[in-house]
This record gives structure tokens, C-alpha cells and sequence, in this order.
């Protein structure tokens, strides 16, 4: 059985002292890919460190929205020189919109475009962070698609209600779950992760950050992304190893990702060593 973790911040400084366990770690739960988001373009240089470490790891290059004071004339060329200067970087992001404390939305607005623009012009998915902005993020997305054409990517992180699930499945998009589904109160988030057709889930951590029960309050790391397939699978009413092809199958679809052929190791490896 093989998963895909599509969005890991492992470049984050909690991981830097056993980055080698964790890999190892990561493989034994069946982990053969992982997609390495980005918050600001200065994360490029280790990124690409990492995946130059870990052959499985292909990574985005982009602005987060909680960063968005960050942008400047210089920094559409220089992501986009990132993203063609190494055939690993497979998505702009992350980006998006988040209202949950912001007093610059017009400015998160206008970088997300740019960068929206950007993946449009490679040709590459947008990995979206979307935080209480739903409706205003349907919004854009459908201007900008009447203005210059859709552009592929995933909602990560997902946190949606079931009709706003179905705004952006009706964009296009893939739909990511992450450790919240496991959540005991997230009955809505849950119900989203039903109602998502075979061809758009995918699944991730977001690690180090909401790691999934039974890890819950712990530092977060790829392995975890087990515990979020298997909920999604019992959620669904579907075994492990479907759900684990299928998100696979979708990753390979997004990015564009080359994985192992063979499983990297056996369920019963995975169980003895978390």
C-alpha cells in the first residue's frame, strides 16, 4: 500500500534534529510521496536541500497569505524562476485568502492573483490555503476564470461545509483532508470528506502543525498521514488500501509525481515502530 502526504512543512526547525527518523518513520507507514509546501520564496533554497535529501519529496514554491505584506515587484519573477529552474517544484502555493485576523484583504486578494497568474502561466497547480474566506475565494476564483481561464489545484487543508465543498468541486479543484477530519467535532468537515468524488480526495498533514488523533497535541510528521487515510476510508465506508490507491492515483494526477512501483514497507512495520 502506498500514500501520498501532498502537503508537509518538514523544513520547519521542530523537525531539523531528527529529519533522517522521520523519514524512516515515513516510509514505514507506506509514505512513497510527499508534496513540500512553501510560505515565503526564501524557504526555496532548503527545500530543494530536502529533496535533493529525499528523493520522494517534490515541493511548491509561492507566497502564504498570512505573508502577503511580503510581496513585491520583484517576486513574481522570482517564483517563477524558482519553479523553472527544477522540474521537482510541482505547484505554486501555498496561497490563498485568510480572514480570520486580516486587515489586508484587498492586498491577500491582489497577491493571490499574481499567483494564480503565475501557475497559469507554467501551467502547475495552486496549492490553496483558505481560511474563513469561502465565499469571497469562490468569488475570485470565478473572476479570474471568466478573465483567463481556470487553473488546477486543491483546496488544502480543507475545513469547508458541505456547500461550500461543492463551490470549488464545481471549480475544478481537489479537495485535501488533513488531521482535523479525525476531529470528535468535526461533524462538517466529516461530512465534506463523504461527499468528495473518488477522483478529487486527497489526503495530508500539514505537518508539524494538527496532528491527528490518537497523535492529537503531538508534533505532527508524515507518518501521521496513515491516521488520516483511515479515517477517511471509515468515513467513506471503503478499505485502507482503496482509499490509499485512490489518493495516490490523484496526487500522481495534480502534481504530475513519479512514485515507487513497490510499497516502501509492510503495515506490520508501520505498526510496530509508531
Amino acid at each position: 500500500m502506498q500514500l501520498v502526504d501532498t502537503h508537509v512543512h518538514i523544513n520547519f526547525d521542530v523537525f531539523q534534529s531528527e529529519l533522517e527518523a522521520i523519514r524512516d518513520r515515513w516510509r514505514q507507514a507506506g509514505v512513497v510521496g510527499l508534496v513540500h509546501s512553501c510560505v515565503e520564496p526564501s524557504e526555496a533554497a532548503t527545500i530543494r536541500a530536502l529533496a535533493d535529501q529525499f528523493p520522494e519529496l517534490s515541493y511548491a514554491v509561492g507566497l502564504h497569505p498570512l505573508d502577503a505584506e511580503k510581496w513585491t515587484s520583484e517576486t513574481t519573477n522570482k517564483i517563477l524562476s524558482l519553479a523553472r529552474s527544477d522540474t521537482r517544484v510541482v505547484a505554486i502555493g501555498e496561497t490563498g485568502l485568510d480572514f480570520f485576523k486580516a486587515e489586508n484583504q484587498q492586498q491577500q486578494k491582489a497577491v493571490f492573483e499574481a499567483q494564480l497568474a503565475i501557475a497559469k502561466q507554467l501551467n502547475l497547480p495552486v496549492i490553496i490555503h483558505c481560511r474563513d474566506a469561502s465565499a469571497p475565494m469562490k468569488t475570485l476564483l470565478q473572476e479570474f476564470w471568466e478573465r483567463n481561464g481556470s487553473v488546477k489545484g486543491v483546496m488544502h487543508c480543507w475545513g469547508g461545509t458541505p456547500e461550500e465543498t461543492e463551490w470549488f468541486l464545481d471549480l475544478g479543484f481537489y479537495i485535501s483532508f488533513s488531521g482535523i477530519v479525525t476531529f470528535k467535532n468535526a461533524q462538517s468537515i466529516q461530512a465534506s470528506a463523504v461527499m468528495v468524488p473518488s477522483d478529487r480526495l486527497l489526503i495530508e498533514t500539514d505537518c508539524p502543525f494538527l496532528a491527528p488523533v490518537p497523535k492529537r497535541g503531538k508534533r505532527n510528521e508524515p507518518a501521521y498521514v496513515r491516521y488520516v487515510a483511515e479515517c477517511v476510508a471509515s468515513l467513506r465506508d471503503v478499505p485502507l488500501e482503496t482509499l490509499a490507491t485512490q489518493t495516490t492515483q490523484n496526487a500522481i494526477a495534480l502534481f504530475g509525481l513519479t512514485l515507487p512501483t513497490e510499497s516502501v514497507s509492510s503495515t506490520e512495520c508501520y505498526t510496530t515502530n509508531l
